[in-house]
């Protein structure tokens, strides 16, 4: 398929914007790359730099961005608690500010635009598994507001430039994504395993392992942006992603451990501030309006970026 559509994903080095960057210019788009390269990576997006489709741009979202395009996916905004956390205020400001730049870019241009937000924004649920519908339990002072409230506040922007400017929104609230390019050093439980295994280092587990966690692997996370962002423009969302198929964390390093080979001992720690017990997403919006469920098993996942982690960190 060959398209006129100029694309432009913002994070686009990152770990779930270089897969779509990848897509995309499959699709036959052409796409333009924002990055400030906070988490993100140049290496994540190499091999795409002698495509005549994409083009690369370093600039920061919480400025304003002066572009022509004909849609926007904004996933600017560093999204592990290690990265978030560095610097609390400017992740705010990139949720909220970032969001305020690309709606008026949008409106401007007259672009349809993507908001990729988060499982986080129903904090530590007191509904399971999580639906749209639910408004969530979120601690607004705790050491991890600046990414769900910012998150929250960008989904108000989001609904109300559609309500008062008629914008043409798509919002996206992903659950955990796991698959090749994680950074190494993010925090998160899917890349910590898989390098604390791989390094005979003991595998940490925050709290007894009995918290729950869903994963979906990247491939099947990015058909899905593909396939809402072709949905009629009625449908706006919010429409969770992810995979309903939950597991343990000590499970979780169980497998991990075992598919290593790894001779890793797990050892426990103390649990974080506002660290969810329960994350399962209700994705029934999903099988109904856009007829998508994930097909990479977690085993499976785990394979695939336990190789892509075993490369890199042969390379040093």
């Amino acid at each position: 398929m060959l398209s006129e559509k100029r694309v432009l994903v913002t994070g686009g080095a990152g770990f779930i914007g270089s897969h779509l960057c990848e897509k995309l210019i499959g699709l036959g788009y052409d796409v333009l790359c924002v990055d400030n390269y906070y988490t993100g990576s140049k290496d994540n997006i190499t091999q795409l730099f002698s495509n005549s489709q994409f083009e690369l741009m370093r600039h920061d979202i919480t400025f304003p961005l002066y572009v022509e395009v004909d849609e926007i996916f904004n996933l600017a905004c560093p999204a592990s608690p290690i990265h978030y956390q560095l610097d609390p205020v400017q992740t705010t400001k990139t949720s909220v500010h970032g969001a305020i730049n690309m709606l008026g870019l949008a409106k401007r241009v007259g672009a349809k635009i993507f908001q990729a937000s988060t499982s986080e924004i129903y904090g530590d649920p007191t509904v399971h598994p999580q639906v749209e519908s639910y408004w969530g339990n979120c601690n607004p002072i705790g050491s991890r507001a600046c990414y769900d409230e910012g998150k929250r506040c960008a989904e108000t922007l989001f609904f109300d430039y559609r309500r008062q400017h008629n914008l043409s929104i798509k919002v996206a609230r992903i659950f955990n994504t796991y698959g090749p390019r994680m950074h190494p050093n993010d925090g998160r439980v899917v890349s910590n395993f898989i390098v604390q295994a791989l390094s005979n280092n003991p595998v940490t587990i925050y709290g007894d392992g009995s918290q729950t966690r869903s994963f979906c692997y990247i491939d099947d996370l990015i058909e899905a942006f593909i396939l809402i962002m072709q949905t009629n423009d009625d449908f706006i969302g919010p429409i969770n992603i992810g995979n309903p198929y939950e597991v343990k964390i000590s499970e979780l390093a169980d497998i991990v451990i075992k598919l290593t080979g790894s001779s890793s001992k797990i050892i426990k720690k103390k649990l974080p501030e506002d660290d969810p017990i329960q994350r399962k997403p209700d994705i029934s919006l999903a099988n109904k309006t856009i007829s998508w469920n994930p097909k990479v098993s977690l085993v499976e996942g785990l394979k695939r970026t336990i190789e892509y982690f075993e490369t890199r960190l042969s390379k040093g």
